[in-house]
């Protein structure tokens, strides 16, 4: 900075100004410093501009899942938006429950940020306890966290979309396949999704069968395990609703294994509208991930900015029909 100061002849501080792009600089003066910068190689640092001026620039995410299509998907839309903005991602990934115990008692040491984005995970109190240590902006991405501004479906309203289809459909057995987090073991299958099924059934007059319902770890070879045992029923369901398409398209395995033809011998439906699920001719409740991500970002960013952003942001879900439903055979 002092070179190319005194190679522009002005002071330190209006070539820092200059360079900055602050407004109370002549444009004859701030071509002068450009030009004294671009013939020494200069370029601003980074680190110096954000210890100047009391940030850092950089937004921890935290993340239980890196390989898995809904997580990576939202991230690529959270960093598209920070990125934009020249703020820097940390991530991080807790994959176990060793991870991420280690990962919240040594998170109040690491104020190196400015905010922490918690994506698709519960939080309990212990950790939402770290958390607070920091003292900085929090928002929760892909699911709902109390206390914390969010942006994520209504996964009770997602599921009411998925079992009133079957229904509508004229379907009476149905049956579910709850799916559970294997890095959070003791946490309940997704609450909302869960309560949409009994909820449904309760308001359309049918009983709950406890054998109807399997929870399985989240997977597709979960899913085609919980469809086999399904299938080993006295009396099977003739439409299955499953807690999200990787866990229906593993129960699709197992059926057309079985010789079972869909959606002639059943119907089955999921929720996400994943990739996969449209080459499988999968009904599927679609949710915008890569919008959730985005949304997330920009919500963060107005937090940072000052701006009022209490609350959270639902995004809304929709039925997209293909070729796996279909009224059950008479």
């Amino acid at each position: 900075m002092a070179d190319v100061a005194r190679r522009a002849g002005v002071s330190m501080a209006t070539a820092s100004r200059a360079l900055s792009n602050h407004p109370h600089v002549a444009s004859q003066t701030r071509a002068r410093v450009l030009a004294a910068a671009e013939q020494l190689s200069y370029v601003i640092s980074p680190e110096a501009s954000r210890l100047a001026g009391g940030v850092t620039g950089r937004v921890a995410v935290v993340v239980p899942h890196i390989a898995r299509w809904f997580f990576a998907t939202l991230l690529e839309g959270l960093e598209w938006v920070l990125r934009d903005a020249g703020l820097d991602v940390l991530l991080y990934h807790v994959g176990d429950a060793t991870d991420r115990r280690d990962f919240f008692q040594r998170l109040p040491a690491r104020r190196k940020v400015d905010a922490v984005v918690v994506v698709g995970m519960p939080i309990r109190d212990e950790e939402r306890d770290r958390l607070e240590l920091m003292g900085v902006h929090i928002v929760a991405a892909g699911g709902q966290v109390e206390n914390y501004p969010y942006v994520a479906i209504d996964d009770l309203s997602a599921g009411r979309q998925a079992v009133d289809h079957l229904l509508f459909l004229r379907h009476r057995r149905i049956g579910m396949i709850a799916a559970v987090d294997p890095a959070e073991p003791g946490w309940p299958a997704t609450p909302g999704r869960t309560l949409a099924y009994t909820a449904a059934l309760a308001e359309a007059g049918l009983p709950a069968d406890p054998d109807l319902v399997v929870t399985v770890p989240w997977g597709g070879l979960s899913g085609a395990d919980a469809m086999s045992r399904l299938l080993s029923l006295r009396d099977p369901p003739t439409a299955v609703y499953a807690h999200s398409d990787e866990v229906a398209l593993g129960a699709i395995r197992t059926l057309r294994r079985a010789g079972l033809r869909i959606p002639e011998d059943m119907s089955v439906i999921g929720i996400d509208d994943h990739p996969m699920a449209e080459l499988a001719d999968l009904t599927t409740i679609a949710q915008p991930v890569h919008d959730q991500g985005r949304l997330a970002g920009r919500l963060l960013l107005s937090l940072l900015a000052g701006e009022p952003g209490g609350g959270g942001v639902t995004v809304p879900t929709h039925l997209v029909v293909r070729g796996s439903t279909a009224p059950p055979r008479v």
